[in-house]
């Protein structure tokens, strides 16, 4: 299911709402304050977004795991090929357009109805390099790799909040995903820092990829999961990209020097158990996993 993360809401109190509507997955509403526009898909609560932009500013980024998110160019900072899985506002998308003109970035979103609205109200744009294909993203993947593509990144961002779909998260499903990078490429997964799905989550990447860096601070309750095909390498090495990244990213409300200070190696922190049974097609009961430590 390709949903983006929710995070808090920028703004207490009531909002104007400019759209809603009933997909075929959920209820989808657009909601305005001020400045602010955000997308939600939860009737009943208020406290959380999919996505938020400012209409006066639309390059600055609202969102604190959005900003994190761009710790993957730390890893490849020259990206030709970008897969995103989930749609959201199209925000991701956008910015990495403007970062990378030339790059193809191909956008998953199993909602069609999400995409139309993206469209309408949150100024994500499509062209040449930039496409949205209504679809799953595990689908959309298996197919790719029948067709035999590779990415330099992939962006995992299948959430609605409370959860992440079942199919998203096993061992075969991120074998599938690693198997699609090409020799350079790199994986950023926006997941939870504190669920009890937490163990399990990191024991199957551990399992799939070996060693990756979660990065995170203490803005919110994201962390993202940042690893590669290739073995990660050593802080010194890339703290030397960071002068021209910092260049690029700042106008987009980014700080990746201070990005860079929070990620560590998830074998450094050994926050999980290593007996922690790791999760597959045949064992991966996610809404019985995901509660609150």
């Amino acid at each position: 299911m390709l949903l983006l993360l929710v995070a808090c809401s920028p703004w207490p109190g009531n909002a104007e709402i400019v759209h809603s509507e009933r997909s075929l997955y959920r209820n989808i509403i657009v909601e305005d304050k001020g400045d602010l526009r955000c997308l939600r898909f939860n009737v009943k609560q208020n406290k959380s977004n999919q996505s938020c932009f400012y209409k006066s500013q639309p390059q600055q980024l609202v969102f604190n795991y959005t900003k994190l998110l761009f710790s993957g160019l730390i890893l490849n900072n020259r990206p030709k090929k970008i897969l995103i899985i989930g749609l959201g506002g199209g925000t991701m998308s956008n910015t990495l357009h403007q970062l990378y003109p030339e790059a193809r970035i191909e956008n998953v979103e199993i909602d069609p109805a999400v995409i139309k609205v993206a469209r309408e109200y949150f100024g994500f744009f499509e062209n040449e390099q930039v496409t949205a294909t209504d679809q799953d993203g595990r689908l959309f993947i298996k197919r790719a790799l029948m067709k035999k593509q590779q990415y330099d990144w992939i962006i995992l961002d299948a959430f609605n909040g409370e959860y992440i779909p079942e199919h998203l998260l096993t061992r075969e499903f991120l074998l599938e995903a690693k198997h699609l990078l090409s020799d350079t490429g790199i994986l950023t997964s926006n997941t939870f820092s504190n669920s009890g799905l937490y163990a399990y989550e990191s024991a199957t990447y551990y399992d799939v990829f070996g060693d990756y860096f979660n990065v995170r601070n203490n803005k919110n309750e994201n962390r993202i999961i940042l690893t590669g095909k290739q073995p990660l390498p050593d802080i010194k090495t890339l703290s030397q990209y960071l002068p021209v990244l910092d260049t690029q990213l700042k106008p987009y409300g980014v700080d990746i020097k201070e990005i860079f200070a929070n990620m560590a190696l998830a074998s450094q922190e050994a926050d999980w158990s290593q007996d922690t049974r790791v999760l597959t097609d045949q064992y991966s009961p996610a809404n019985l996993l995901n509660i609150d430590k």
